[in-house]
């Protein structure tokens, strides 16, 4: 269990009855949405406010995940999956705009991220450790392809080119949150906060002095770290084999597929992708795992204020040129 509060307690129980009131500190709550862990600590010079930040954030999350969910039956995105093949389908700004964004990262990847990846991830149970046959994950692969999407930004509708096309933003709808969240905390003049959705966090500010210590996890022993990273005022998206995945065979299957193969790629254990925004951030972490090291890494150098840690099939770390030595320490 998280702590609830870490700074400075002003205690007036005597006064107030016994009840303790709490002024500065920090404030934090945590949350399961978007099949995920939520979690949000900021500074706060009044618990009230602080508590009613966090309750907003809470709030545009929950908003994100039923519009974004592809397992919610009501969601929007099931609603375009569902009939998109059939016709176009009127979809709101935001949907289209997110929607839109993700071709944009697709060209930029040259196809290495593709929202049409579901086309074939949702053949695969991670849970159950179920894998498509060969002949269904053909027929599926057909489907895939960034440029099945047909976008219509006077109509604000999305279509799909042919039959079987799917979509799923997990790519990087929780860098998109976190995003939102961070947005609220500013305009609510937050100025030392972090926002978490999983992997995925946006830094507002430092840590009240000091940068965020960021911990970039070790793919294979648990508990241990492969680097440090000490940030503020930055986003940052860690995708890695370990977070769903099932072994068949001696093959690990994770939740990162390639659009190309419909399979999970395999020459990458983590990327972790510092960005301005989450969105970015979550983006390019799928694309350069996909990518793999070499080509993942000349997209990231090719990138202004983008920075990336990936950790490879044989456990060795890389880096991208921004990081210098003090800004990420690698532990052995």
């Amino acid at each position: 269990m998280f702590d609830r509060w870490k700074g400075v307690l002003t205690r007036a129980a005597g006064a107030l009855g016994g009840r303790v009131r709490v002024s500065a500190g920090w404030v934090s709550r945590e949350e399961a949405i978007m099949g995920t862990s939520v979690r949000v600590e900021l500074w706060s010079e009044d618990r009230d406010d602080g508590e009613a930040a966090i309750a907003a954030v809470m709030e545009r999350m929950h908003q994100i995940d039923e519009t974004m969910s592809p397992y919610k039956p009501d969601s929007e995105l099931t609603g375009v999956n569902r009939a998109a093949a059939d016709a176009p389908v009127a979809v709101s700004r935001e949907m289209y705009d997110i929607v839109s964004r993700s071709i944009e990262y697709s060209r930029m990847s040259d196809g290495a991220f593709d929202i049409t990846y579901a086309s074939a991830g949702h053949l695969y149970d991670y849970r159950l450790g179920i894998r498509p046959a060969e002949d269904d994950l053909a027929r599926a692969r057909a489907a895939i392809g960034w440029r099945n999407l047909v976008l219509d930004p006077d109509a604000c509708t999305i279509r799909f080119a042919r039959p079987g096309v799917r979509i799923d933003l997990g790519g990087f709808a929780k860098g998109y949150a976190v995003d939102e969240g961070a947005a609220i905390l500013r305009s609510r003049g937050v100025c030392n906060a972090i926002v978490t959705a999983g992997g995925d966090s946006h830094i507002v500010g430092d840590r009240r002095g000091r940068p965020w210590a960021i911990g970039i996890r070790d793919p294979r022993r648990a508990g241990q770290m492969v680097a440090v990273l000490p940030l503020q005022d930055v986003a940052l998206s860690t995708s890695g084999d370990y977070e769903r995945y099932f072994e068949d065979g001696g093959v690990r299957y994770h939740h990162v597929i390639d659009p190309a193969t419909g399979r999970s790629p395999l020459g990458v254990r983590s990327v972790t992708v510092i960005a301005p925004d989450g969105l970015t951030s979550e983006a390019l972490a799928k694309s350069v795992f996909v990518m793999g090291v070499d080509r993942g890494m000349r997209l990231i150098e090719s990138l202004e204020g983008v920075d990336a840690v990936v950790v490879d099939a044989a456990g060795a770390l890389h880096h991208s040129a921004g990081l210098l030595p003090g800004r990420a320490r690698a532990r052995h």
